[in-house]
């Protein structure tokens, strides 16, 4: 009677301080608190604080863009040529969306 033995190894991985998960979580954090604050400007609905606000909101979701488009990359850099086309094609159109309304106000 022969017994198979089998080793396995496992590798634990340990991200940077900054982690992606970590960052992502302190990112929305800080996009939660501007868009607090713009939300408490645009109650006291002074027009001298009307840009403020649209400036503080414009931030808030670039920032919220940012993460994304990191997690979409991690994503996508492993597909085949489509993927990664498809990704700097919504990258784009998502940065005019978010460009063009600044310059419009």
């Amino acid at each position: 009677m022969s017994q198979k033995t089998t080793n396995t190894t496992t590798t634990t991985q340990k991200s940077s301080f900054w982690g992606l998960n970590k960052l992502s979580f302190y990112t929305m954090a800080t996009a939660a608190v501007l868009y607090l604050v713009a939300a408490i400007l645009s109650l006291i609905n002074a027009n001298k604080l009307a840009t403020a606000v649209g400036v503080l909101q414009g931030f808030a979701t670039a920032i919220m863009v940012c993460i994304v488009a990191v997690l979409g990359w991690k994503y996508a850099r492993h597909k085949t040529t489509v993927w990664k086309v498809l990704y700097f094609v919504f990258l784009g159109l998502v940065i005019l969306g978010i460009i063009i309304p600044l310059i419009a106000a």
